[in-house]
């Protein structure tokens, strides 16, 4: 369906997406519309995205109570302070992905977009604990890779090392 590269991704999020989330559920996702929010509402799910607000400082859209289900697919790297929109959710489910901290690269920051960049890269365990802090069960996750068309050591070892975490978690 999305195989080809660099969106291959994508299979894996909208499988796991559809494994936890039924097609009736209202989701909120965070983030301006994109790609994957397109290919979310092409799936059959009800879909809203967040304006473009800086969620480290306004994350009041997140404490709407008319949301069953949000979605941050790639968002929490970029947040200064996480914590804040995760602790603020009113939803009962989230689905979340993350890229993970490799050994053998830096964090992502683009060199012609400011905001761009990536305040964060977690591993597992460390965005684990930032959910479980901010009241929510880790129901089921996955761990998937990134390979790359170049040639190297780093495109080798994306081959096998995993760069997505991807969470389906709950709240009471």
């Amino acid at each position: 369906m999305y195989k080809k590269f660099p969106h291959k991704r994508y299979d894996h999020t909208i499988s796991f997406l559809k494994k936890h989330i039924p097609v009736e559920r209202t989701i909120l996702d965070l983030g301006v519309k994109n790609p994957f929010s397109e290919i979310m509402t092409k799936e059959g799910y009800n879909v809203t995205n967040t304006s473009g607000e800086d969620l480290d400082e306004e994350f009041s859209v997140v404490e709407s109570d008319e949301y069953e289900v949000v979605t941050a697919f790639e968002i929490c790297e970029h947040l200064l302070a996480p914590y804040n929109v995760l602790k603020a959710i009113k939803a009962k489910h989230l689905v979340v992905s993350i890229p993970l901290k490799l050994w053998f690269s830096k964090a992502y920051r683009s060199k012609t977009d400011k905001w761009d960049r990536h305040y964060h890269e977690f591993e597992d365990w460390q965005f684990d604990w930032l959910l479980e802090k901010t009241g929510w069960k880790i129901e089921d996750y996955i761990k998937f890779t990134n390979p790359t068309k170049k040639i190297g050591v780093r495109p080798f070892l994306r081959y096998f090392t995993p760069r997505y975490y991807l969470v389906y978690a709950t709240r009471q």
